[in-house]
């Protein structure tokens, strides 16, 4: 019966998109869904990022990469628990600025035991866009590490008022504050 509705709850945040004809807009996805594993995990070594294009493995700063490809990368990464690959995937991102690349950076630097800088990435990311849900639940799922229950839940407040009702951020933070075990991507 439990493992019935732990199922259940599980393909909760994934209803959402199940209901009427719209489709989901690429940050949606890559909030809702844990990345798929490609060359990238399978085939290449040390933190080097599979090109489409040439069909090889490239480092991470190649001019042949993006930084949606970076970001994908990180994802997968992270992911696969290879935080530090994930990390440099963030950096080499072009535009640091981008939030997404401080939320990776926020959330490789709290797996790596950086306490202090996965805060301040975190921080970052949010000055940028605070309807960040990612950025949130990472941050809420690392002030649960610390003990911070009420930080956790006030993050999962901001990011129900914010409209991330029904996102894998917002199950993702609210599974971890019931069950006290945080995701690792």
């Amino acid at each position: 019966m439990l493992r019935s509705a732990v199922f259940v709850l599980a393909l909760l945040p994934f209803a959402a998109f199940a209901v009427g004809t719209e489709t989901p807009t690429e940050t949606e996805v890559e909030e809702t869904a844990p990345p798929e594993a490609t060359e990238t995990t399978m085939e290449c070594d040390d933190g080097m990022v599979w090109d489409k294009e040439t069909e090889a493995c490239v480092e991470v700063e190649s001019h042949l990469l993006n930084d949606n490809d970076r970001f994908a990368a990180a994802r997968e990464f992270a992911y696969a628990g290879q935080y530090g690959a994930a990390r440099n995937a963030a950096l080499a991102m072009q535009l640091q600025g981008d939030g997404r690349a401080q939320t990776y950076l926020g959330f490789t630097a709290r797996k790596l035991g950086d306490w202090d800088a996965a805060m301040a990435h975190y921080a970052m990311a949010l000055d940028q866009n605070p309807d960040s849900f990612l950025a949130r639940s990472y941050m809420g799922q690392g002030l649960l590490e610390q003990g911070d229950f009420a930080g956790a839940k006030a993050q999962l407040q901001e990011i129900r008022a914010r409209g991330g009702a029904g996102t894998w951020a917002e199950f993702a933070l609210a599974q971890s504050i019931v069950t006290g075990v945080t995701y690792s991507y």
